[in-house]
């Protein structure tokens, strides 16, 4: 009755029994996997954002495939006047950035180069588009770097795209300038599309600006984002495609986006009228995330200072640390051992992809109380193994 592209392994996973479980006996956990940000503490402005989702005008019906002008001025805007509004394609949300670009470059069972580790959302993405995801390596040596002998191995004559995320999730790793011009090269020797998912750009852990891929062209780039992090605002609903590149591969990829785009017209009319107010709240949002990040940070370098068990690895930005654990057994087991004796709840590193164990996934936008109490615990269980 149902397609083969929806036949995934349904059955929840141990960890996620345990924590149904630990619930239900109404125990109170410390949540160190935390990444909904309207569920940790932040401060909005609620009256500014509720006021912009008001507009009269949203009660008239004025589809636009590319997404209201408006609101592509705003997103223009955010990136500072380097972004063409022409060049936008609004979306509900990155995953259907995603859909839209593997519709847009991939036939049935064509290939897509996915990094890991990296966040676990692709598969689906891939499963329902009916794309191959085919992996290359990231690799770790005092700080994260793409593996080019792997990402080139990985290349055959059906790969039409190479996924970038920049920073990475969870590594927090940037794509340095060096490998943006080997990536270009590579692309344009293949002719291949890069596909960048750059949420979580604004928040590098040191300040200084990073170079966003929707200047790049070089290559036909699509860089995806969208106020989900920007703004913390996932509920919202808002984000976009940014088109780059050689001239005539922007006027035909955009040319078929809109069709792809007009298509569905998911995105309502309140959120795109809303758009300027949406992003303006980055500029208070930001602040507090960026504070509540470095605020654990700090903690947990303070704590892994005080034992030998455990280690963190390099990270440049983004919301999550990267934790290194002796391998006494995997890292599934450590984190229900954990969730029942201490009440804490982190992610195995393989959740993530990470090729072995020995990793852990915590969240830096915990409350830091919380986040405090919780690392104790882990290290405490740590330092028994």
């Amino acid at each position: 009755m149902f397609s083969r592209r929806t036949e995934w392994n349904l059955s929840p996973n141990r960890l996620t029994v345990a924590h149904q479980e630990a619930l239900s006996s109404g125990s109170k956990i410390i949540d160190l996997t935390i990444s909904n940000p309207t569920r940790a503490g932040i401060e909005y402005d609620e009256s500014a954002i509720l006021n912009a989702l008001a507009n009269p005008k949203a009660l008239e019906y004025d589809p636009q495939p590319k997404g209201l002008r408006s609101a592509r001025e705003a997103v223009a805007r955010y990136y500072e006047s380097i972004v063409d509004p022409e060049s936008l394609i609004l979306t509900t949300s990155t995953s259907e950035g995603y859909s839209f670009v593997f519709r847009l470059l991939c036939n049935p069972t064509d290939e897509v180069l996915v990094p890991k580790p990296s966040y676990p959302l692709f598969e689906f993405l891939a499963d329902l588009q009916d794309v191959k995801l085919v992996p290359y390596s990231l690799i770790y040596d005092h700080g994260w770097q793409i593996d080019f002998h792997s990402l080139e191995t990985a290349l055959t004559g059906k790969s039409r795209a190479i996924v970038l995320v920049h920073p990475n999730n969870p590594t927090g790793s940037y794509i340095s300038g060096q490998e943006r011009k080997r990536l270009n090269e590579l692309c344009h020797q293949h002719h291949l599309a890069l596909v960048v998912d750059e949420v979580f750009l604004d928040y590098a852990h040191h300040g200084e600006h990073k170079t966003t891929f929707a200047q790049n062209n070089d290559v036909l780039t699509f860089t995806l984002s969208g106020v989900s992090k920007i703004s913390a605002l996932p509920q919202m609903k808002l984000a976009w495609i940014a088109i780059s590149g050689p001239q005539v591969n922007v006027d035909a990829a955009m040319q078929r986006l809109e069709i792809i785009a007009d298509t569905y017209l998911s995105l309502n009319a309140p959120v795109q009228l809303a758009a300027p107010a949406l992003l303006d709240q980055r500029k208070t949002i930001q602040l507090q995330l960026t504070r509540r990040v470095r605020a654990n940070l700090s903690e947990l370098d303070r704590q892994l200072a005080r034992q030998k068990a455990c280690s963190r690895l390099e990270i440049q930005g983004g919301w999550y640390a990267v934790l290194r654990i002796p391998v006494i057994r995997s890292d599934e087991e450590f984190a229900i051992e954990l969730l029942q004796n201490s009440d804490v709840l982190v992610h195995p590193g393989h959740f993530y992809d990470f090729p072995t164990d020995g990793y852990l996934v915590l969240s830096l936008i915990t409350p830091e109380e919380e986040f405090r109490d919780g690392i104790a615990r882990l290290l405490d269980l740590a330092s028994l193994l």
